[in-house]
């Protein structure tokens, strides 16, 4: 049809009374096989169990296509089912209303109307369906209409690697790739009759990037996630409770916004340090470290209070005799988890006799799953990848720098981490003068969150900025089912395209 023909194009459910103009473009579609068409007590039963499974597409009031469906548990199938088995011998008794998966029973499309992208609207419909309906994915056996053309010639497996490397031409295969379904294994005569395909089906299936697991508990994960960055600035304290005042009023603060995360910069607690200026930098430190214990107890305790998870930046600890640069997660359901700084700088090496740490994961949150790397960390893309690995969704950064070239190099490094791991990440640090602290004069921050840079995102990769070298707090919305989305349908999709190939990367 001519598309200056066109005056509207329609997407309806499926009604009984269609069935005559349905029989009629099935016929039309599948003229190679002219006894393979639904019969009326079929399509009664279809729309008595699954009414919302069965659309139609109307041209000028004209139906150019159909799409059926039914929903089924998927693990009472085997691998090699037959379509036939899938369909429960065509009564479509295997519909479950409380299935995990869309199964597609039938597309077609009218010759005429061929050309049109009609049936991409079914299958836009289809995934819209699967997602309100909170199922794992859409599944079907596809067939392969032009392998009787190379059956002499190529197996099945042949064919199908064939069609995706462009090589041979299957309407079928080429559209379903084309619409983001994946082939994933060939079924083994999958529909009686099909002897243009041999008898042969393509397993293909479509994922649901948005599909939630059902669970027992009252709580769920959150899609939109708030964060609090707290650009801190560095004075003198006389004692612990007046670092642990100013503390908690910034965890306030940031609670009062309804944040989700509250998030200090490395050494916050560095201001402690003045009452043992007397004393060697290294062994400053090390007394600094007798007071980690207290303040990751009391912020334990506000994280409750306040209701807010807390990455505790970073503060020095000594464990088995090695002095080690360690932060605290503190989650608002009251468990603590800890990081540590796999890479110390040669400033902390040299100064403190700081060691690195070993230890390098992820953590489950209410929010999804989170890493934390401490400042130097950031500039090392192997640890964010490995976190990525883990279904990292949003990575934090506490820093700590002197000077702005050492702030450009982790502002820098970490927005690359946002853009190569298709994820989140939050930078902040300190701000202001220590006078009466050696080896942490001055201070340089400017607070960040960083996101990847596609459509749904800022054109700059910058989602929120707090004022440089000013003491403040930055609160500011992810929505985590964009990382979602653009994992599947980016413009580009650093974690999927990687050469696993020819490289790998893994932890020892």
């Amino acid at each position: 049809m001519d598309l200056n023909q066109i005056d509207k194009i329609e997407l309806e459910y499926l009604k009984f009374d269609d069935y005559l103009e349905i029989k009629a473009v099935m016929k039309s579609a599948y003229s190679s096989m002219p006894d393979s068409y639904w019969k009326e007590d079929q399509i009664k039963t279809l729309l008595e169990k699954f009414p919302e499974g069965q659309v139609v597409i109307k041209v000028n009031g004209q139906i150019a296509g159909t799409a059926l469906s039914i929903i089924v548990n998927y693990s009472e199938f085997d691998d090699n089912h037959t379509y036939r088995d899938i369909t429960a011998d065509y009564t479509f008794n295997s519909h479950r209303n409380d299935g995990d998966t869309l199964y597609g029973i039938d597309v077609f499309i009218k010759s005429e109307f061929r050309g049109l992208r009609l049936g991409r609207r079914l299958y836009d419909y289809r995934k819209e369906l699967c997602e309100t309906k909170n199922l794992r994915g859409i599944a079907f056996g596809g067939r392969i209409p032009n392998y009787h053309k190379h059956s002499n010639n190529l197996s099945p497996k042949e064919y199908l690697e064939k069609v995706k490397l462009k090589e041979i031409h299957d309407p079928v295969l080429n559209f379903q790739i084309s619409n983001d379904f994946h082939p994933t294994r060939v079924l083994k005569g999958y529909l009686e009759g099909d002897d243009d395909s041999g008898e042969y089906a393509v397993l293909l299936e479509w994922d649901n990037i948005y599909y939630e697991k059902p669970s027992k508990k009252a709580a769920t994960q959150k899609k939109v996630v708030r964060l609090g960055l707290i650009q801190w600035q560095m004075r003198p304290y006389n004692d612990i409770e007046s670092l642990l005042q100013q503390a908690e009023y910034f965890i306030d603060a940031v609670s009062g916004y309804r944040s989700d995360f509250a998030v200090f910069p490395e050494f916050f607690n560095a201001p402690l340090m003045a009452k043992f200026n007397h004393l060697s930098e290294a062994n400053a430190i090390r007394e600094l470290a007798k007071y980690t214990d207290e303040i990751v107890e009391k912020f334990s305790s506000y994280s409750i209070s306040y209701n807010i998870n807390i990455i505790a930046g970073s503060m020095p600890e000594v464990k088995d005799g090695e002095l080690l640069n360690v932060g605290y997660l503190c989650k608002r359901d009251g468990t603590v988890e800890r990081y540590e700084k796999i890479h110390v700088t040669p400033d902390e090496s040299k100064v403190w006799g700081m060691q690195g740490g070993k230890n390098i994961k992820t953590f489950d949150t209410d929010c999804g799953k989170i890493g934390v790397l401490i400042c130097y960390d950031a500039e090392f893309p192997e640890l964010s990848r490995l976190l990525a690995d883990e279904e990292m969704e949003i990575l934090f950064v506490p820093f700590l720098t002197d000077t702005q070239n050492g702030y450009s190099r982790v502002r820098h490094c970490s927005q690359a981490r946002a853009i190569e791991n298709e994820c989140y990440v939050a930078i902040t640090g300190s701000v202001g003068n220590l006078p009466n602290v050696h080896n942490m004069d001055i201070q340089f921050a400017q607070s960040m969150v960083f996101t990847p840079c596609d459509f749904a995102f800022p054109t700059s990769g910058v989602k929120a900025e707090a004022t440089p070298n000013t003491e403040m707090i930055l609160i500011a919305d992810v929505d985590l089912d964009l990382l979602r989305e653009l994992h599947q349908h980016g413009s580009v999709r650093n974690l999927k395209d990687r050469r696993k190939d020819i490289y790998n990367l893994s932890l020892k």
